[in-house]
Parts: structure tokens; C-alpha cells; sequence
């Protein structure tokens, strides 16, 4: 089996990360874009969420992650005890993630769901892939919130959707993938398609921001809504 190989270097992100809520049990935080959520194996890669709040609150462990260019909502173990109270959250699918994202081109629907199951590839990596027999389930909801257009800077008008994304599942790359399915990439993604209309190659960014984490609190038991709007 042929080794995996990352040679991703990931740029320097100068934007600190927002702390919207703390108390001794866990933090939840706002991520910028074009901030690892975890230290790479590459040195080059340290900077990364949890290093940054590790020197914060020593001893605090990741429980989910999102994606390097992905903003937005991230709550944060402040002990292993935790870590394993929220974890179970989120495998056992009570967690509610809510996310907002523009999309390349006009959605027909405006609703609907995306069902198609996400296989890893070691042969495509850094992508995954769709794969009814490989893959393991994944399923997406969205809602448009509104259809633009975005003029550039030659007046070329850019069609796009402004959608509420929810999934269902957790899958590497899932609201990445399930747009590309729907043949609605979420404008600059630079893996699945984001990047190919002309004039979306200057994106600054990934446009896509979890915007709201709904989950209950281990040890009060209080149900936690947090919401951060989106910054595009």
C-alpha cells in the first residue's frame, strides 16, 4: 500500500481565534479561515487551533474538527472527561451543526437533501471521493437563503447561491463534496471545483462558515446554542 505523503505547507494566519464562551469544563471559539484545527506532522504546520489554546488551557483536546479554510464554530475539551461526554454527542448524532456557504451558480431547488456515501482514497489524497460501495454514509441537508449575482472587476456578472447547509453526518470534506454533487461547488474551494468559473480564482477564501453549534452541556446539562454569523 503506497504511503501518503502531505505536503501541504500551510501559510501563516495572522487572525487570532475568538473565544465566544468559557467556563472550567469547555470553550467554545469562533476558528478563523486558513487555521489548522490540529498540528500537521510537518513542523512547518505547528500553528494550529489546539496549539494555540493548549498554552491557553493546558490539558484542552480537540472533539471535532473543521477544515483548514473552513470558519466558524468549534467547541473545545477542557479535560479528557469532557472530551469523552461531547464526543459521544457527536458520534451519537444529537449535535446540531448549521452551516453557511455561497455556492458557484443558481441552485434550481430550494431545498433538499444530498445522500451520497464519502470513501477515503489513498491514491486521490488530499481528495475524497463518492463511493456507493466504498463509502461510508453521508447526508447533507441545504436551503437556499438567496440567488445573486457578484459583479467582478471586468462586469462580468457571477451567479451565486447564498444556502444554509446542515449535515447530518461528519464525513472528511462532506458540504465540500455533496455541493460538488449537487454541480454547485462552494466558491473557492480549490479540491472540488470552487475555482473553475472564470474570475473565482482570486477567492480569498474558502466560503464556508459554521455558523451555529447546538449541543448540551456535560456537567449542567444546559442546551447550548451558539451561533456566529457569517463573515461573507
Amino acid at each position: 500500500m503506497s504511503k501518503i505523503v502531505d505536503t501541504f505547507i500551510a501559510p501563516p494566519c495572522h487572525d487570532k481565534i475568538e473565544t465566544l464562551y468559557q467556563d472550567e469544563h469547555l470553550v467554545v471559539i469562533n476558528k478563523p479561515a486558513g487555521l489548522l484545527s490540529l498540528s500537521g506532522k510537518n513542523p512547518q504546520n505547528l500553528d494550529s487551533v489546539h496549539y494555540r489554546l493548549v498554552q491557553i488551557y493546558p490539558g484542552c483536546t480537540l472533539v471535532h474538527r473543521l477544515d483548514f479554510g473552513t470558519s466558524g464554530l468549534m467547541v473545545i475539551a477542557r479535560n479528557k472527561v469532557i472530551n469523552a461526554a461531547l464526543c459521544q454527542q457527536f458520534s451519537q448524532r444529537t449535535v446540531t451543526k448549521v452551516y453557511s456557504a455561497l455556492l458557484c451558480g443558481h441552485l434550481e431547488d430550494n431545498e433538499g437533501v444530498i445522500d451520497a456515501a464519502i470513501a477515503k482514497d489513498p491514491a486521490l489524497f488530499p481528495l475524497m471521493s463518492i463511493c456507493a460501495i466504498h463509502g461510508k454514509p453521508a447526508r447533507s441537508g441545504y436551503r437556499v437563503i438567496e440567488r445573486f449575482y457578484h459583479e467582478l472587476e471586468d462586469k462580468t456578472l457571477l451567479p451565486l447561491t447564498r444556502v444554509q447547509l446542515t449535515p447530518e453526518t461528519g464525513r472528511t470534506h462532506q458540504l465540500r463534496l455533496h455541493c460538488q454533487r449537487l454541480g454547485h461547488p462552494i466558491l473557492g474551494c480549490d479540491l472540488y471545483g470552487g475555482r473553475l468559473l472564470p474570475g473565482t480564482e482570486r477567492t480569498p477564501r474558502l466560503m464556508l462558515h459554521a455558523s451555529e453549534l447546538h449541543f448540551v452541556h456535560p456537567i449542567s446539562q444546559e442546551s447550548i446554542k451558539a451561533r456566529h454569523a457569517s463573515p461573507f
